[in-house]
């Protein structure tokens, strides 16, 4: 089913061609017909900023800068609590221990360093000593870093066992290699 095209537009019989659609709504901006065109001093640039206080008009008063209660971020003003992100307000976390970072990477090559002949045991020594050392200053001191010493003591001494433990190895090899009978006929 169609609908009828609403009436007065082009499809209807009753329109013809001479009708002319109502005048647009006047400008406010524009002199009434009739009326004298005020006079302009010189041309006007349609693209200028127009000055909103320019008819003597005053500019709205600045709010107080800083805002009461506002405070920097990390600072907290008198009576409020700290302001921004979770973390303000809270002391600043002690800055690690170089000593046990030392530790633990001298650890870990320590560890890696097992298979180098024992190498690793010596390094895993050194890396213990640091760990010891490091946990001391951070008592003293009150460092963070507690948890890479500790980790640099534990894999230090697992390391020298090892390597000590495959030294003994190898000595009794040799040793019981050394004594047996070489009369095989080799």
């Amino acid at each position: 089913m169609t609908y009828p095209p609403p009436s007065g537009g082009p499809n209807d019989p009753t329109w013809s061609g001479a009708q002319q659609a109502s005048p647009p709504p006047a400008d406010p901006t524009l002199p009434m017909p009739g009326q004298p065109v005020p006079a302009q001093p010189g041309p006007v640039d349609p693209y200028a900023p127009v000055d909103p206080y320019a008819a003597g008009a005053q500019p709205p008063a600045s709010p107080a800068y800083p805002p009461p209660g506002y405070a920097a971020p990390g600072y907290a003003a008198p009576g409020y609590p700290a302001p921004g992100y979770p973390g303000y307000g809270y002391p600043p976390t002690p800055p690690t221990n170089g000593m046990a970072v030392a530790s633990m990477v001298v650890s870990i090559t320590g560890v890696m360093g097992i298979c180098g002949y024992g190498i690793g045991g010596i390094i895993g020594v050194v890396g213990a000593i640091l760990g010891h050392v490091a946990k001391r200053q951070i008592r003293e001191r009150g460092e963070a870093g507690g948890g890479m010493a500790t980790a640099g003591i534990i894999m230090g001494w697992i390391s020298t066992a090892i390597a000590v433990l495959a030294a003994v190895a190898i000595t009794i090899a040799i040793i019981y290699a050394a004594n047996q009978d070489s009369s095989s006929g080799y």
